[in-house]
């Protein structure tokens, strides 16, 4: 299994709505790309204020390193990026581990 941790610094002008509908386009993603066993997203409420300025944050855990490699260039993942990452977020992060 693959973690595939994203970190996102949300644009300062991105408001609750925004953040409601990036939610629901990253967690579609789960019904649409093979290979996806789970996904979580959610603003940060940590309390320890180490985030470095990344605010919100996404797990999605595949099947394996391969299912990870054909969500990345999937139509679908490319139509969220463009339509819901890129108008709201200002810097992303990745870190992916094998379980």
């Amino acid at each position: 299994m693959i973690e595939h941790i994203v970190l996102f610094k949300l644009k300062a002008a991105t408001t609750k709505e925004q953040i409601q509908t990036l939610t629901q386009g990253l967690l579609k993603m789960a019904d649409e790309i093979a290979g996806i066993e789970e996904i979580s997203a959610g603003a940060n409420t940590s309390p320890e204020g180490l985030n470095r300025g990344y605010n919100y944050g996404m797990i999605v855990r595949f099947v394996d390193a391969e299912a990870r490699d054909a969500y990345i260039p999937h139509p679908f993942h490319q139509g969220v990026v463009k339509e819901y990452i890129h108008p709201n977020v200002d810097e992303v992060l990745v870190l992916d581990y094998e379980t």
